[in-house]
């Protein structure tokens, strides 16, 4: 089956089921690659630069391995093919990146809103325990942008027995993303605005692929139009004196 999919999402899945795999087998060691490779706060001791990329690999058992790797799988080949491998390598990744820096932003909002109950050294205690883990970020990206390429294609949910078209679909999950963000359910560990931050990464690039020849052209144009007329206004300036002398750097 895995020869049947498209080279970078079939190499997405092996990656992410091996460290799912390779941290399972440490763990019983006592070694916790969660802490080296998880995402950290970014003051927190643990940071390490490699993270934001690296906490993409991690899962947090195999439920959350299975639903990330079952989305990827049934949305990743069509945008591979659609897109090429690597326009969707780019996407997955800037998707991903961008939602750990959307819950770094979260978690520094989370922590000031603390300072006025706990003092600045129990505020640092609780930084340096926060750690992020996953592929969701990216996955979320990748489907807003199946959402976004076939809004049309019906789509069915665990939960509803008739078909919605993907666009509704991924609509749907935002704003229960987004209302899940906002509560307070205890015991939910889920860093839901790193989702919605995959999925704004994502419309940001689509957003750019589409229009960025056209906005960049539109630029291109106001500076050359802009540059002749401050080139025209030089002109008139110095045609006002008898002698001009070139004067090189």
């Amino acid at each position: 089956m895995l020869n049947n999919l498209p080279r970078a999402t079939r190499y997405l899945l092996i990656i992410n089921l091996v460290m799912w795999l390779l941290d399972e087998s440490l763990q019983r060691y006592g070694v916790q690659l969660t802490a080296l490779l998880g995402l950290h706060y970014w003051s927190s001791p643990g940071i390490h630069v490699w993270q934001p990329l690296t906490y993409m690999f991690m899962h947090g058992g195999f439920r959350h391995l299975f639903f990330n790797m079952f989305a990827l799988l049934m949305f990743g080949p069509v945008l591979e093919r659609e897109w090429g491998e690597r326009k969707y390598l780019i996407y997955y990744f800037v998707c991903g990146l961008g939602a750990a820096l959307v819950q770094e932003v979260v978690w520094s909002v989370q922590l000031h809103a603390l300072l006025g109950q706990y003092s600045e050294v129990q505020v640092a205690a609780l930084a340096s325990q926060m750690v992020t883990i996953g592929a969701s970020g990216a996955v979320f990206g990748i489907l807003f942008a199946f959402g976004w390429l076939f809004p049309d294609v019906p789509m069915f949910l665990f939960f509803i027995p008739i078909p919605i078209r993907a666009r509704t679909m991924v609509i749907i999950y935002a704003l229960i993303e987004l209302a899940e963000g906002f509560s307070s359910i205890p015991g939910d560990n889920v860093a839901h605005f790193a989702h919605l931050g995959g999925m704004l990464f994502g419309w940001l690039l689509l957003y750019y692929w589409r229009n960025g020849r056209s906005l960049s052209a539109l630029f291109s144009r106001f500076t050359r139009k802009h540059s002749s007329s401050i080139d025209n206004e030089s002109k008139s300036k110095f045609s006002d004196y008898h002698y001009q002398r070139r004067v090189d750097d």
